[in-house]
């Protein structure tokens, strides 16, 4: 039904956004990976290809900064098993080129890294995948103190909203200092995605 969706980039979050197209404001889910390139995009204006979900109780707008991670998403979905929700989350935890090359190699353990992928659908999506990644393109993103506090502020919000349980990542993201190797404070898509790998 929608092909994408291009306008003012009104409200921004880890795991929503919100683009104002002619008066009309769309929320779309997002991934971590297409959070980061919305961060990058220069000026007010976006545009993210959309996967449209219509359940008897609700619809949802997926958006995706390009064509090869929402292929990816589709292919990931057509996995008995894998959700949108679930399918979300693995291309927060890996960039579209870290979960082809994962399939491609029949790296199961490392999809099976991914909170909520069992050894068994990790091994479904090898094995029903394997043969359909030369469709999906490289990933060129089309989009281009209290700052701790309001990082890890964010990243609860957006690991809360993924499916985590709000008691284990408060106490996650207040056990330690968030900070890089060399010292300078993470930002909030690091904090999640070290967070994603430690729940």
């Amino acid at each position: 039904m929608y092909e994408y969706i291009k306008g003012r980039l009104a409200s921004l979050e880890p795991t929503q956004a919100v683009i104002d197209c002619g008066g009309v404001g769309y929320l779309l889910e997002i991934s971590l990976n297409t959070y980061e390139a919305l961060r990058r995009a220069e000026g007010d204006s976006v545009k993210l290809y959309a996967h449209h979900v219509v359940r008897e109780d609700a619809q949802q707008l997926f958006g995706f900064s390009d064509m090869a991670e929402r292929e990816m998403f589709r292919l990931l979905v057509s996995i008995s098993g894998v959700g949108n929700q679930t399918a979300r989350v693995m291309l927060s935890s890996l960039t579209v080129d870290e979960l082809r090359t994962a399939i491609q190699t029949q790296d199961v353990k490392k999809v099976q890294r991914v909170k909520g992928i069992g050894a068994k659908t990790a091994q479904r999506i090898v094995l029903e995948l394997a043969d359909k990644m030369g469709v999906v393109g490289s990933r060129q993103p089309s989009v281009g103190g209290q700052q701790a506090n309001q990082s890890r502020d964010e990243a609860l919000t957006a690991l809360t909203m993924l499916g985590f349980a709000k008691p284990a990542v408060e106490k996650l993201l207040m056990s330690q200092d968030w900070r890089t190797p060399d010292g300078t404070p993470m930002t909030v898509e690091e904090i999640i995605k070290e967070g994603l790998k430690r729940l």
